[in-house]
């Protein structure tokens, strides 16, 4: 028996008693996982894993900041209120869209901060459906006043990790748009670039002015916003304190926190192999190795501050009814349309991945609607739209000569790895107004059950 005892031990010590040894990783690692991990290896370029994690949304140290508006508590909770007020909405075209929409109008968290249409309606729209689907125009507008954008609604998942704000990058004092100060038009919203700001700042700033959301003084008194300014604002002056622009960076810092960082892929990343099926893990494997999507869309939010041309086609082109696009808009010219440099033209910002789901509106047109229909374009590499000369297409626009079961693994990687599945946590259950959000007028407060 002794004999034997010595035989286990040393057939164990060899690692060839398979019985002797213990699982490699009990949370569910296997030779998929290694894959995994030596394909996000290669791609973060010797910065490691945690090059693709996501911050906590409370961890202000960790998430991308600008440094004339550094993130605090405070902040975070006002902005959060201010993002979703339709109160704020004090100065519509017509007198019957007052209170009824906000920043949340477009940008909600159950359509992943997406508007849930193939365009966003603010002012001089009514309705809700069930996720954004059903916002239509009200009948007592005409269609060249309501609030639209002419370009797809951009999210604002995960936009700490953008300097420049917009498909054609045009809002933000830095990063691409230094030397681009001539193209800040006096009398636009560009023009608000000249504070200084990055783009989640400027956009939020431009923002409030285009669609007209107010930060009256009566309004804050009536609804106790004005302590909630105070202490985010404790070191500004009181006649400065209660203004637009603090209301804005307010905003600003709540966006810098809409982090999707409870999706299965950030989970993985965080240990918990078992938080992505296997489908999940080949077509991450696919889509950091084989497909080279990881050339233009890397790092926590898997997206860069680049401009590309995929030859995509444009709102103007889309089945359902638009408004305010045509083949004259200035954004089907993407950052190019911005620059007014040639080189630029047809070239739109690679949009971060996490919860593009949730809205099924893709390309800068809302050209498709499904997640495999965008990946079998780019496999396929033949671009759909006419205007746009070959000369301008991206250096990574080529067929990717992905087979069928790639493709499905990508689209189960993109559509479940990456979608949190509580975005929900980032709305507030009520506003100091007593209003509904993020939409206000009476249909949608039908639609979505609010009182």
């Amino acid at each position: 028996m002794k004999n034997y005892t010595h035989l286990f031990l040393f057939l164990c010590l060899l690692g060839t008693f398979t019985a002797c040894k213990k699982d490699k990783d009990p949370t569910g690692g296997s030779a998929l996982d290694e894959l995994l991990e030596d394909a996000l290896t290669v791609a973060a370029d010797g910065r490691g894993l945690d090059y693709f994690k996501l911050p906590d949304s409370d961890d202000y140290d960790e998430i991308p900041q600008d440094p004339k508006n550094p993130i605090s508590k405070a902040k975070v909770d006002l902005g959060k209120l201010l993002y979703h007020e339709t109160g704020l909405a004090l100065a519509p075209k017509m007198d019957v869209g007052e209170a009824t929409y906000s920043c949340a109008s477009c940008h909600f968290a159950s359509a992943g901060f997406q508007a849930g249409r193939v365009q966003g309606i603010g002012d001089g729209g009514v309705g809700f459906g069930v996720n954004g689907e059903g916002r239509v125009k009200a009948t007592m507008y005409q269609g060249d006043s309501i609030d639209v954008q002419p370009i797809r609604t951009p999210t604002a998942l995960n936009v700490a990790y953008q300097v420049n704000m917009l498909w054609n990058g045009q809002f933000g004092a830095t990063g691409h748009n230094v030397g681009t100060e001539d193209r800040w038009k006096v009398g636009t919203p560009i023009e608000n670039n000249f504070l200084g700001y990055e783009g989640v700042e400027i956009q939020a700033i431009a923002g409030l002015g285009v669609h007209r959301l107010v930060i009256d003084s009566d309004f804050l008194d009536e609804n106790a916003y004005k302590p909630l300014f105070d202490a985010a604002f404790p070191s500004v002056p009181i006649p400065d304190r209660y203004d637009t622009e603090r209301a804005a960076l307010a905003i600003a810092a709540f966006e810098r926190t809409l982090l999707a960082n409870e999706a299965p892929f950030q989970k993985w990343l965080d240990g918990q192999k078992n938080a992505m099926t296997d489908a999940e893990k080949r077509g991450a494997v696919v889509f950091f190795e084989k497909a080279n999507c990881n050339s233009c869309h890397s790092g926590p939010a898997l997206n860069s501050m680049e401009f590309h041309a995929l030859g995509m086609s444009d709102l103007f082109e889309c089945p359902e009814t638009i408004f305010k696009a045509s083949a004259a808009s200035g954004e089907n010219k993407g950052r190019g349309g911005f620059t007014g440099v040639a080189a630029d033209e047809y070239k739109f910002k690679v949009p971060q991945l996490y919860n593009i789901g949730d809205s099924p509106f893709y390309g800068h047109g809302s050209s498709f609607r499904t997640i495999k229909e965008v990946i079998e374009y780019k496999n396929q590499a033949v671009p759909q739209n006419p205007n746009v000369p070959s000369s301008q297409l991206a250096n990574e626009f080529v067929p990717q000569n992905l087979s069928e079961s790639d493709i499905n693994d990508i689209t189960a990687f993109l559509s479940n790895a990456l979608r949190d599945p509580n975005l929900m946590r980032f709305q507030p259950s009520s506003l100091p107004s007593g209003l509904c959000t993020p939409l206000n007028d009476d249909m949608a407060r039908a639609e979505l059950g609010c009182n």
